[in-house]
């Protein structure tokens, strides 16, 4: 028989090697649900894992995926350091895709450039504001951050589905809940033609540095994740937790709010009701499988990315619910929970007749 045996120390080895063996068991119950729906397993992994990076214009579109998910994850990541638990990244992307909505339908024909940066700071500023209502809250009255942010996700969906029905509504389309199409002008600037990839995504890969750079080479970092973890610790060594409070927060809703300012903006093109898309939620799948790391949360953007185009390949191609992407996803999860038991604890076996002859 096998049991769990604590370990001295936690083991480094498994904290890297974690996600990776909850990736291979993910596709291994992939494939055994593929042969349950009577499809071939590898035509579905296949679907997943390889279309999505066939051609050029495949790992484009992967791109244009993995860059919200890379840019929130790394906000969330600020928050999971610092023992903040920012649930609500969904409702801070969504808010911060309202804002710079907002500031694109002001832009006419004559609108310059700047319109685009303007359009972002929006964003950014939009997200900051949602996610410091959770920061007044457990700051003021010790509230819990969880469900606070979680709450106001659909308080969110709400401000946008009234804006898309009623005072933003698009008086030349067709009765359907969506603002006017966005002047050009007011589109993110893309990388190359014919691509639909952006500059967010630099913008992302930049971020993902910066925040290289401020957790692990500045001694503000180290008070930043040192005053969520240990108060006690940060007051006697002159750091704020109230201050990594509200910076995890204001970080993490700016850089949501940054995202839904990149989609608005750049893929979706106008405000419509179907602009909270799971990425909030996603992204704190992808801070973990990433291990709160830079680097790592790239790699585990991409794979996140797959999964969602994965799922919609998989509805068409193999006639598949679309709810398969949200499956995989927490098959993913649920599995890096369960192999994160390794890096405290070892498995043993036990031999029975051990046990039995045993004092």
């Amino acid at each position: 028989m096998f049991k769990l045996e604590a370990r001295p120390q936690p083991s480094k080895f498994w904290s890297m090697g974690s996600p990776l063996l909850a990736l291979a068991i993910t596709v291994v119950i992939g494939m055994v649900l593929f042969a349950a729906l009577g499809k071939d397993p590898a035509k579905g992994l296949a679907i997943f894992f390889w279309e999505p990076i066939k051609t050029p214009y495949a790992l484009g579109e992967l791109m244009v995926k993995a860059t919200p998910l890379l840019v929130i994850a790394l906000g969330l990541a600020v928050c999971f350091r610092s023992n903040v638990w920012n649930i609500g990244a969904e409702g801070q992307f969504v808010i911060g895709a309202v804002f710079a909505g907002g500031v694109a339908l002001l832009a006419d024909k004559t609108t310059g450039g700047w319109i685009v940066i303007a359009i972002l700071l929006a964003g950014i500023f939009g997200g900051m504001v949602w996610a410091g209502l959770t920061a007044l809250l457990r700051d003021k009255f010790n509230a819990n951050e969880i469900l606070v942010s979680l709450m106001l996700v659909y308080v969110a969906d709400m401000v946008l589905s009234y804006l898309v029905y009623g005072p933003w509504k698009d008086p030349a389309g067709y009765n359907f809940p969506q603002s006017k199409t966005f002047e050009a002008i007011t589109q993110i600037p893309r990388l190359m033609q014919g691509s639909r990839v952006s500059i967010g995504l630099l913008i992302a890969l930049l971020g993902a540095l910066g925040l290289w750079v401020f957790l692990f080479r500045t001694r503000a970092g180290f008070a930043q994740q040192v005053g969520g973890l240990a108060p006690a610790a940060a007051r006697y060594a002159g750091f704020s937790s109230r201050r990594a409070l509200w910076t995890a927060l204001l970080v993490s809703g700016g850089a949501a709010g940054l995202a839904g300012a990149l989609e608005v903006a750049g893929p979706i093109g106008q405000l419509t009701p179907y602009v909270p898309a799971g990425y909030g939620f996603a992204a704190i799948i992808v801070a973990f499988v990433g291990r709160l790391h830079p680097v790592g949360m790239v790699f585990s953007a991409v794979l996140m990315s797959m999964f969602y185009i994965g799922g919609e390949l998989a509805q068409s191609r193999l006639g598949l619910p679309k709810s398969l992407t949200g499956v995989f996803q927490g098959l993913l999860l649920f599995t890096l929970l369960a192999c994160d038991t390794l890096i405290a604890y070892r498995l043993r076996f036990t031999s029975p007749l051990a046990v039995k002859g045993a004092p």
